[in-house]
C-alpha cells in the first residue's frame, strides 16, 4: 500500500459526516448526563448507562458473529479497566456535573491526552518523553490552572466539581495505558473487549451503587427526558458512537479520527449553551484552547499518529490503536 493510497488520504466526504456524527455524540454526552442526574444519583446513573451500552454492543455481537473473551487473564485486566475506564469516571462526571456546567465538563474531558502520556511513561512504560511532548505537557498544564482560575483562590463547591471531572479524566490517564500494556496484545477484537469491559462494568456498578445510593429506581418512574438521556448515552454514546468510530478509522486512518478530540469540546460548550442556556467564565474557554494547543504539541499532529482522546460516552481505547480500539 502506497502513501497515495492509505486511508488517511480518502476524500473528505467518504469521512466528514461520521467524523462530525462521532464530535457531536460524544459532545452531547455531558448535557445527557446533566439532565440524567437531575432525577438519578450520580452511580445509578452510570449504572443505566453503561447496562444499556453493554447491551447494545452485546447485539452487535451478535448481528457480526463475534464472541467475548474466553481468557481468565483477559477478564482479570478488563475488570481493572472497566473499574477505571468507565465506572469510576462515568461516576466523578455525573458528581461533578451536580456542582458544574456541562461545558466545563468536556472542557476538562480534554486534558484526558495530557494525563495519558506522564502515567504511559512512568508507571507504564508503554511511551517515552520527548522535548516535544515535555513542552506539551507544560502548555496543557498552564491551560489546566487558567481553567480553574486559580488567582481567584480555591474552594467551594463549583472548584469541588471540576476536580471530580478532573479526576475523571485522571481515570482515564490509566485505563489507556494500563490497556495497552496488559490487552493490547489480545487476539481478541476491539467490539468483543468492548463488550466485556462494559458488562465488567455493569457488574461492578450493581454491586456498589444499592451499597451507597440505595437500590435503584425503576425505569418507569423517570421522566421522558430522563429515559431518553440514559439511553442517549448508552445506546448512542457507546453504542453507536463505537461503530462510527471504528468505521471513521478504517475510512480516515487513526490519525485524523483521533483529531475528534479538538471538536468534542467545542459540541459540548455549543449544546450547553443552546440548550441549558450555561455560561462560562472568559477564563475557561481561554484556558480549553491552551489545554487543547498543549495537546496538539504533546501529539505532534504535523506528520506524526495522534492518540486518540476518551469521552464521557465511551469506554477508554486509544484511537490511534485499530487492533485495540473497543
Amino acid at each position: 500500500m502506497t502513501a497515495a493510497t492509505t486511508p488517511d488520504r480518502a476524500a473528505a466526504r467518504s469521512w466528514l459526516p461520521g467524523f462530525l456524527a462521532l464530535a457531536a455524540i460524544w459532545g452531547s454526552s455531558f448535557l445527557f448526563i446533566k439532565v440524567g442526574i437531575e432525577e438519578l444519583h450520580p452511580l445509578h446513573l452510570t449504572l443505566y448507562r453503561v447496562a444499556t451500552g453493554a447491551v447494545t454492543l452485546l447485539v452487535v455481537l451478535a448481528v457480526l458473529r463475534d464472541r467475548l473473551p474466553r481468557e481468565p487473564r483477559v477478564w482479570a485486566h478488563l475488570f481493572v479497566v472497566a473499574a477505571f475506564g468507565v465506572a469510576v469516571p462515568f461516576t466523578l462526571f455525573g458528581f461533578g456535573e451536580q456542582r458544574v456546567e456541562s461545558m466545563l465538563a468536556g472542557i476538562w474531558n480534554a486534558t484526558t491526552p495530557l494525563i495519558v502520556l506522564p502515567l504511559a511513561v512512568l508507571v507504564f512504560r508503554t511511551e517515552r518523553l520527548t522535548a516535544r511532548r515535555a513542552v506539551g505537557l507544560g502548555l496543557g498544564f498552564l491551560g489546566v490552572l487558567v481553567v480553574l482560575g486559580v488567582w481567584e483562590g480555591v474552594g467551594g463547591a463549583h472548584f469541588t466539581g471540576q476536580l471530580m471531572c478532573l479526576g475523571a479524566a485522571a481515570c482515564y490517564g490509566v485505563a489507556i495505558p494500563y490497556q495497552k500494556k496488559f490487552i493490547a496484545g489480545s487476539s481478541y477484537s476491539g467490539l468483543s473487549l468492548s463488550a466485556g469491559q462494559l458488562l465488567v462494568a455493569t457488574l461492578q456498578l450493581a454491586v456498589v451503587a444499592p451499597l451507597v445510593a440505595g437500590a435503584p429506581p425503576v425505569p418507569t418512574g423517570l421522566s421522558v427526558e430522563v429515559v431518553a438521556s440514559v439511553l442517549a448515552l448508552g445506546a448512542l454514546g457507546t453504542g453507536l458512537a463505537f461503530v462510527i468510530n471504528l468505521r471513521n478509522i478504517r475510512v480516515a486512518g487513526a490519525s485524523t479520527a483521533s483529531t475528534v478530540t479538538y471538536l468534542i469540546p467545542v459540541f459540548a460548550v455549543l449544546v450547553g449553551a443552546v440548550v441549558l442556556d450555561e455560561r462560562l467564565n472568559w477564563h475557561q474557554p481561554v484556558g480549553a484552547l491552551i489545554v487543547l494547543l498543549g495537546v496538539a504539541v504533546a501529539q505532534g499532529l504535523l506528520g506524526r499518529r495522534t492518540p486518540t482522546p476518551v469521552t464521557a460516552g465511551t469506554p477508554a481505547v486509544p484511537a490511534a490503536e485499530p487492533a485495540t480500539h473497543r
